[in-house]
């Protein structure tokens, strides 16, 4: 309070500011946010702040937030940043709407984006990996790993991110990697898993398998060439060939049949004129379609065409026709069938797509689906592994072995020269060229990747099985087809359990359980589960969890399987070691007989199967090891979803690329494990761009660093601009972006701090009842009651830009421009025993409580420093709190109703204030004592009872019930109101710059009104 004036102070001549009750604070204007969130970091360290939370919640409903493991292989970036300051507004919204909310971190510490690291720093010392133990080299990748998840962590942790940061979860933690080889094994066990073969996509650079999930496309330069299969048998003119168009001429060596579509109108046209020497020649026959042929022709430099007419007139019948391969009698002697195929289209190229069904996904699809017709013809329906993981064509590509399609480095390599060359010769060529198209690259290396027909690991999605924890019934997955393995695609059946049902099926009904946010998100993924190919879960690298199984080199039996009597202890067996020495005791050296000894007749008839779990298989796991893991994670065991008859919930929150990533594997593991999906809701949020809506990239100079605003503007402003954004869609960023958050941030800062230096003069023992509180103030209180529904709502819908705008124009409008305004002169002039300066402090105690509450999910720090300053102590804190309960009696439409009335009349009032300011007739609107005609009856009404030049801020007012006269100032959105402005008369009061005709009144203060006069005597003791 205000240090009272000694009774010996002179009344004339006083500093009259000193007695007012001004607000006072040590809650600076200047945030100083680069200094003061460390501070606050350290006190909710040194308070257990996380631990006090776990312990609060104890009772409360469960919303848990899986954090999505990001890769520990560098610095954050701002997509980092506004991911976990995502999360971080979803718990501490959801603990202080009531919830136990909880948060535990975790990492991605496998694969390829750590051990490509570690070769890179290999290759920079001229070494290889291949040169050293696998076991020192999964040493150095989990040391990489480990130190990066510390630098994170911190850069985390400073964004202001509540979580349990001292025991996170990791992918490589001894548990983690005992559970998901254990996951793995559940998948044998239920018969989903099985060894295939079947193409998948393969980077040369990584030697490794990669899911579509680590793929990105670029612009690439391919050789494309138009080439003759001769047919040799069916309803076409003798001599005439079917010509197909590719951009892969290196895949020829692998062509086993030629697509067509029957929806597409095709006809045989011969050449009638070509230039001496060219490839297309006069006499030519040609099949294509009707709508391609003209272009083909072009391509081929054919001066002149005809279509031929079949004498009987009847349609080319293609089903039925047979090609030689354009390579015949050079190791390709088999014939080349047509086949019917959906993917086939007449947008480009010419009606026929050349099918190598160990080069892609289409050609694959369409070769499986005929296998039983193609073995009635005759026709071997082998794949043949024509290129290695070297990108080396193999010997089962005759006169091309030991040519590269890529090189190791990346480049393009010598295959696509030869093939061409070997098909001119041939005289099966008719057009080459080249086209820049989007092609699919490893997002790691920035390199090529190529469909190569190879033998992995596959999760079946079409296969019926059962998600129960009893895999007993089911049969072993052990039926064979060619080079050791079972083409992909061709997994056998399964005795079905009381989950019956396929992992497709299973997977599609858990998506419609599921909340999305935006709703878009279960559109998308449920085209993804519907159209995906079985899982290829296998990686042919070395940091990662093994694919813990054997398989009979006789039969292809795989163990554990569902068959294996002793498959229980042999799991058991390889858990418990990797719960004792991580994945690192599957490599280790005496490991197969380790594992067998005791369970089959001889383990050297076993095999050991080394290859690596693809990562995404590694962080869809990451549910199994975590939520309900009362050992390792005691704060997130105990929940009961719904699907288990409670009410906890579980939520995923990453970016939209992960319908096809984490949420994807997620899905998948958990409803082939579990039979459901391990979430209940996944919300989606787009990806930073730079201010003009661009990617960022270091060499366009656009990137912003989370650490760099950090440092200069603080944490608080990047929550912010989070909270603020449609997170549904792509987010920009950039200084001017920022600048405008800066500002808003100040705003609602400052009336934050206003509030706390008026409520420096209060006492909870001043409060007066809300039935005995003036209307302007119980106003406040129901528009507390108002916004508190609309912001529990906001945030139970995770819709934070909502909260952000309804408190932005609440706090800086309906607060500082319109109650604060008004009431200052009662704050500050009243006597400290006034009953409306008590009413006032105790809303504004109620404000501070609600605004600073509300806001403390997002601007977390500001929220926690405003808070403490008001309830000072060691453990006090605005994050151990919960949104304050509104009293229904605060909630008073009539009220509302009829100060919409008066703010619509002062609107007019405070117009034409503006215009005596703009011309310099007044100064301060204390000046004024204007004349309001009010024509409107309900306005009138409305001002009944009101102190209307109070709440005009004016020092006197007169309300009419007559027409405004001619040229008085009015608003055309409020009729019925008119102002004529008018100079207040009487004195201006020194304390309170009022005008009144009562100043000096009071003989012993000739220069303050007599309500100031009266003040002072209660204050000087008089």
């Amino acid at each position: 309070m205000t240090t009272k004036p000694t009774a010996a102070a002179p009344a004339e001549g006083r500093d009259w500011g000193k007695t007012l009750f001004l607000p006072e604070t040590e809650f600076p204007m200047r945030a100083g946010l680069p200094e003061m969130e460390p501070k606050l970091l350290k006190r909710w360290s040194d308070m257990k702040l996380y631990e006090r939370l776990r312990t609060q919640g104890k009772g409360r409903e469960k919303f848990l937030l899986h954090d999505g493991p990001p890769y520990a292989n560098g610095n954050i970036h701002i997509g980092h940043a506004l991911n976990k300051i995502l999360k971080d507004l979803v718990t501490k919204s959801q603990t202080m709407l009531g919830y136990d909310s909880n948060y535990v971190p975790g990492w991605d510490c496998h694969g390829l984006p750590i051990e490509w690291q570690i070769e890179q720093q290999y290759r920079a010392k001229g070494k290889s990996k291949d040169s050293v133990p696998v076991g020192e080299f999964r040493k150095e990748c989990r040391s990489f790993a480990d130190n990066w998840l510390n630098v994170q962590r911190e850069e985390f942790k400073r964004l202001g991110v509540i979580g349990d940061w001292a025991k996170p979860y990791t992918t490589m933690s001894f548990p983690a990697e005992a559970q998901i080889a254990a996951e793995c094994m559940k998948f044998a066990m239920n018969g989903l898993l099985y060894r295939g073969s079947k193409p998948v996509m393969w980077s040369v650079v990584e030697k490794t398998a990669l899911a579509e999930a680590e793929v990105e496309y670029h612009d690439y330069q391919s050789d494309t060439i138009w080439v003759k299969f001769p047919v040799v048998s069916g309803a076409v003119p003798e001599g005439a060939a079917v010509v197909i168009w590719t951009t892969t001429p290196w895949t020829i060596p692998g062509n086993r049949a030629i697509s067509f579509s029957s929806k597409i109108e095709y006809a045989v046209f011969e050449v009638t004129k070509a230039p001496d020497g060219n490839w297309a020649k006069t006499g030519d026959l040609f099949v294509l379609a009707k709508k391609l042929a003209a272009d083909v022709m072009k391509s081929a430099k054919v001066e002149a065409y005809e279509e031929w007419k079949s004498p009987s007139g009847k349609a080319l019948h293609l089903a039925d026709v047979v090609c030689a391969h354009p390579l015949r009698g050079k190791g390709y002697d088999f014939d080349v069938p047509l086949l019917d195929g959906d993917h086939v289209t007449d947008d480009t190229g010419t009606g026929f797509v050349h099918t190598a069904p160990g080069h892609g996904t289409d050609d694959y699809k369409i070769w499986m689906d005929n296998q039983f017709a193609l073995r009635q013809r005759g026709i071997d329906t082998t794949i043949p592994f024509t290129v290695d993981g070297d990108g080396v064509l193999t010997e089962e590509a005759p006169g091309f072995t030991g040519k590269r399609v890529l090189k190791e480095n990346g480049d393009k390599g010598d295959a696509n020269d030869a093939v061409i060359k070997a098909l001119s010769e041939a005289g099966a060529l008719i057009a080459r060229g080249r086209l820049k198209h989007q092609y699919p690259h490893s997002w790691r290396s920035k390199k090529p990747v190529i469909y190569r027909n190879t033998p992995q690991w596959f999760i079946a999605m079409d296969k019926g099985f059962s998600s129960g924890s009893d895999p007993q019934g089911l049969t072993p997955t052990s039926v064979t087809s060619g080079h050791g393995v079972r083409p992909a695609g061709s997994a056998p059946g399964a005795t079905r359990g009381s989950n019956a049902g396929t992992l497709r099926q299973v997977a599609l009904a858990a998506i419609e359980a599921t909340e999305w946010v935006p709703a878009s998100g279960e559109n998308r993924i449920n085209g993804m589960i519907s159209q995906r190919p079985d899982w290829v879960i296998s990686r042919q690298r070395a940091w990662g969890v093994p694919i813990t199984v054997f398989v009979h080199k006789d039969t292809a039996e795989v163990i554990p399987g569902a068959q294996f009597g002793k498959s229980a202890e042999l799991m058991e067996r390889i858990v418990k070691a990797m719960r004792q020495k991580g994945a690192d005791a599957w490599f280790e050296a005496g490991s197969k007989e380790k594992f067998l000894t005791g369970l089959v007749d001889d383990p050297g008839q076993w095999e050991q199967v080394n290859d690596i779990l693809d990562v995404w298989f590694d962080s869809g796991s990451t549910h199994a090891y975590t939520l309900g893991d009362p050992e390792h994670f005691p704060s997130l065991s105990g929940v009961k979803r719904k699907v288990e008859g409670g009410n906890d919930r579980v939520m995923y929150l990453e970016g939209s690329d992960q319908h096809r990533g984490w949420f994807h594997s997620s899905l998948l593991e958990s409803c082939g494990t579990r039979g459901r999906a391990p979430f209940d809701v996944v919300l989606t949020h787009g990806f930073v761009l730079d201010e003009k809506g661009q990617k960022m990239s270091k060499s366009l100079g656009n990137v912003v660093a989370p650490q760099k605003v950090i440092e200069t503007s603080g944490a608080d402003i990047l929550r912010l601009w989070v909270a603020a954004s449609d997170y549904s869609d792509d987010l920009r960023i950039g200084p001017e972006i920022l600048k405008s958050f800066v500002d808003n941030y100040r705003k609602l800062r400052n009336t934050l701090r206003w509030m706390l230096g008026a409520l420096a003069h209060f006492k909870p023992e001043d409060a007066v009842a809300h039935d005995k509180l003036p209307e302007l103030d119980r106003l406040m209180l129901h528009r507390l009651a108002e916004l508190d529904v609309e912001i529990r709502a906001a945030y139970a819908a995770y819709d934070f830009r909502k909260v952000v705008s309804a408190l932005s124009q609440f706090m800086n409008t309906e607060l500082s421009a319109f109650y604060f305004d008004i009431r200052k002169d009662t704050l500050y002039c009243e006597a400290p025993s006034s009953v409306a300066r008590k009413a006032a402090l105790t809303v504004v105690e109620e404000l501070f409580r609600c605004t600073c509450s509300w806001l403390a999910p997002i601007m977390s720090f500001t929220a926690e420093e405003a808070w403490v300053s008001r309830y000072p102590g060691e453990d006090a804190s605005v994050h151990l709190t919960v949104f304050p309960e509104i009293p229904k009696a605060w909630n008073d439409p009539a009220l509302d109703a009829r100060w919409e009335k008066i703010r619509r009349v002062r609107r007019v009032v405070t117009g034409a204030l503006e215009l005596e300011r703009a011309g310099k007739r007044i100064g301060s609107s204390l000046e004024a004592a204007p004349v309001v005609h009010v024509t409107d009856a309900e306005l009138r009404a409305a001002l009944d009872g009101i102190d209307f030049a109070q709440v005009c801020i004016t020092s006197g007012i007169t309300v009419k019930s007559d027409a405004a006269p001619a040229g008085a100032f009015a608003l055309p959105e409020i009729a019925g109101v008119g102002v004529v402005s008018a100079k207040a008369s009487g004195k201006k009061c020194a304390r309170s710059w009022r005008y009144t005709d009562d100043v000096g009144a009071d003989p012993d203060y000739p220069e303050l009104s007599a309500r100031d006069a009266a003040a002072m005597r209660e204050i000087d003791g008089k």
